[in-house]
């Protein structure tokens, strides 16, 4: 039951979290067409993913209440909506804008599948549990490799293929999909849940380190592809191949920092992960050759990167009280999304002023130490509740 339940979750997850990216790999298509600047080209890739980010808050408090049960074949469902819309407004600029931010609905899911996996699972099962789960951000890369080359054979295929997934799915998860018998259902009202997780101190300490694990992700994978072609010189092909396997390399480790978790203190491996990052952002920050070194540099940027993403929701799972797991969830997932926009813009920024990407590595790095020192001297001492 347990195992059928993340199986459902993740897929799931992989499923909207295709659907919320669907515009990204298609932006430039929307660019030559619709005859946008970089600007307006931006701003549609990043309404679903901004509208998606805070809309976990609602979500997870909503599943708080409801269920997973109820609420990842709804949320499912009602995705379908904005992925077939995007084929008759496709030649209108203005309600694309309208569209993509219904579309950020797909990126709430991430805030229902953690209560209903966490409550699944035990304690010791929990942080490997988690991790898999969060091999459903996957669902990016896999739109950014599989949508365009559908669209290849059809331009509103892709939209097409997606929405019958999602129908699918949401018939599947209405009849698999079950909350775990006498979990513990809040009486209280969305809007004081949300108080109550927002005056949580360690709501915002999880947060601060999600957004630096997951934020990392999130901004390298927007960013890398324009770095790699900027600094290296690479084909648009080749970067994206690039930093294709860094998503692949960052998923993968995602359920390896949950399993060190179960053995482990949480935070211990939350702060030898983001160690790892910082080191390896400093020595990006030289500018090393491409092969081999900073390609190693960039993949154990990633597996550091992955690793904190996992180990930080083991730690949610660890120091939230059960019946606020979603509402918390949904506060640490908003900021991890959030926190993946910052970066980008700062290394843009940085690199328009000075010609070089190297500043922008050294933040990194400057951020990720004090996630670490962070985590190993107060997050470790933290009880886990049971």
């Amino acid at each position: 039951m347990a195992y059928r339940n993340l199986i459902m979750a993740t897929v799931g997850f992989g499923l909207t979290f295709w659907a919320w990216d669907l515009i990204a790999p298609l932006a430039a298509g929307y660019k030559d067409r619709l005859g946008l600047s970089s600007f307006q080209q931006s701003l549609l890739v990043a309404i679903p993913v901004l509208v998606g980010s805070l809309g976990r808050i609602p979500a997870g408090a909503l599943t708080d209440r409801y269920g997973a049960r109820l609420m990842f074949p709804l949320v499912s469902a009602l995705t379908i909506v904005p992925v077939l819309l995007l084929i008759p407004v496709k030649n209108d600029y203005a309600l694309l804008l309208v569209v993509a931010l219904l579309l950020g609905l797909g990126g709430t899911t991430f805030a229902i599948g953690v209560p209903l996996v966490n409550s699944w699972f035990p304690p010791g099962r929990r942080g490997f549990a988690l991790g898999v789960f969060g091999m459903g951000t996957g669902g990016v890369a896999l739109s950014g490799y599989f949508t365009p080359r559908i669209a290849a054979h059809g331009e509103n295929l892709p939209f097409v293929v997606v929405a019958a997934a999602l129908a699918v799915y949401a018939v599947l998860a209405a009849i698999l999909i079950t909350d775990r018998p006498g979990r513990p259902v809040p009486s209280a009202s969305l809007a004081s849940r949300l108080r109550q997780a927002g005056g949580l101190r360690v709501t915002w300490e999880l947060s601060a380190l999600y957004a630096i694990g997951f934020g990392g992700v999130v901004a390298f994978g927007v960013y890398l592809p324009t770095y790699l072609k900027t600094w290296y010189e690479l084909t648009p092909t080749d970067a994206g191949t690039k930093a294709a396997g860094f998503a692949l390399v960052t998923v993968i480790f995602r359920p390896v920092g949950g399993r060190l978790s179960d053995r482990f203190h949480p935070a211990l491996v939350t702060a030898a992960a983001l160690a790892v990052v910082a080191l390896f952002a400093v020595v990006q920050a030289f500018d090393p050759p491409l092969a081999p070194y900073g390609t190693v540099a960039l993949l154990l940027m990633a597996a550091g990167l992955g690793t904190a993403g996992g180990s930080v929701f083991a730690l949610v799972s660890q120091v939230t009280p059960q019946s606020q797991v979603g509402s918390v969830t949904g506060i640490v997932g908003a900021v991890g999304g959030l926190g993946g926009f910052v970066p980008p813009l700062l290394m843009g920024a940085i690199y328009s002023a000075k010609g070089s990407y190297s500043i922008g590595f050294m933040l990194l790095s400057d951020l990720a130490l004090a996630g670490c020192v962070y985590a190993f001297g107060r997050m470790r001492t933290l009880r886990a509740s049971r």
